[in-house]
């Protein structure tokens, strides 16, 4: 690794360190830090801090049930979607493709759209009943790899980028249309629970989820790793590919099995967030002026978790006035870099 992408690696991580600390201490309660660190480090022995807490039971709640929690589900779901852009990037070698554009989050939504307004089931239930958390998993999933092998079918028939991004684009449209669909013969209550999870948030998966959500990321994302290779030789045709000895088909299915879960994972969890898989691996490249995914993957993944934990936070500056649907906050990261690509691109 080049000493450039060393250095980058190094201030993204600092630069997570200090957002994940951030998600710690800020909130609509001002929770104190040696209180904090109280509650994370119980053995630290700091007397003051124990009183503190004694007076005020609620604060170790807010920390393990919300901030904790919502602050690795940030940096996960970061990861995960800036990784899932820049493996469909390279594989379609196209710059605006990723999860959202390309209609595989819209296939993932329509599957928890199946699951929660149709056969009443929800993210907040217990994690191994039929209309819980292993359901709306596997729904998204369903519904992410039937668009995903559309798009690799196309794009098999279809060589013109341009055409293969509109069809993607419309793959999309179809899935919004079935949710629609759907939303209009659901409960009042089945269509405010969808609406509020299409908003995206961060603050879904409780501790109880999160080794399971934490697992299914971590194993995308170790997946992701062994494809640094095939991906490389992938920037330079298919053809040469297999001249070096990479079976592209089994690539191309490895790396589509590897977007779908990952975009059934977030999607299920954290609702369609928009802009993190398609504009953090451009900055990225931005960074490291580099297109080898050795050094542009894991710097990605860490992009990925700043850029989300950065979001996150901007969703609280309203303070007492409430929390901003991360939704709202995400495009105005990503859509300027994607305007800038396009243009230098022409």
């Amino acid at each position: 690794m080049g000493t450039k992408a060393i250095r980058h690696c190094i201030a993204l991580g600092a630069g997570i360190l200090f957002l994940f600390a951030l998600h710690l201490v800020v909130g609509s309660v001002d929770i104190p830090v040696s209180a904090i660190l109280q509650i994370i480090f119980p053995s630290s022995g700091n007397e003051a801090a124990a009183s503190l807490l004694a007076r005020h039971p609620s604060w170790s709640y807010i920390i393990m049930e919300s901030r904790l929690p919502q602050a690795l589900t940030a940096l996960l779901t970061g990861s995960s979607l800036a990784v899932c852009g820049l493996l469909l990037q390279t594989a379609f070698r196209n710059p605006l493709a990723g999860p959202g554009i390309f209609g595989i989050t819209g296939g993932a939504g329509l599957g928890v759209a199946l699951v929660m307004l149709f056969l009443g089931g929800s993210i907040m239930t217990t994690m191994f009943t039929i209309s819980g958390f292993v359901a709306i998993l596997l729904a998204a999933f369903t519904g992410a790899m039937l668009v995903t092998v559309l798009l690799f079918f196309f794009s098999s028939a279809v060589r013109n980028s341009v055409i293969l991004l509109i069809i993607g684009i419309m793959t999309g449209y179809l899935a919004n249309s079935a949710v629609s669909l759907l939303n209009f013969f659901a409960t009042d209550e089945g269509v405010k629970s969808y609406m509020v999870w299409g908003m995206g948030n961060f603050g879904t998966v409780s501790m109880a989820h999160m080794p399971a959500y934490a697992a299914a990321n971590i194993v995308g994302l170790a997946a992701s790793l062994l494809l640094i290779k095939p991906l490389n030789a992938l920037l330079l045709g298919e053809q040469y590919a297999e001249n070096l000895g990479i079976n592209t088909r089994l690539t191309r299915n490895l790396l589509l099995l590897v977007t779908g879960w990952l975009t059934a994972t977030t999607t299920a969890f954290c609702g369609p967030v928009a802009f993190i898989g398609l504009s953090v691996p451009h900055i990225a490249r931005l960074l490291l002026t580099t297109d080898n995914h050795r050094l542009l993957l894991p710097a990605t993944m860490l992009l990925g978790a700043a850029v989300a934990l950065l979001c996150n936070l901007l969703c609280y500056l309203p303070g007492a006035g409430g929390i901003l649907p991360l939704n709202a906050v995400t495009p105005l990261i990503g859509a300027p870099v994607i305007i800038y690509v396009i243009t230098k691109r022409r």
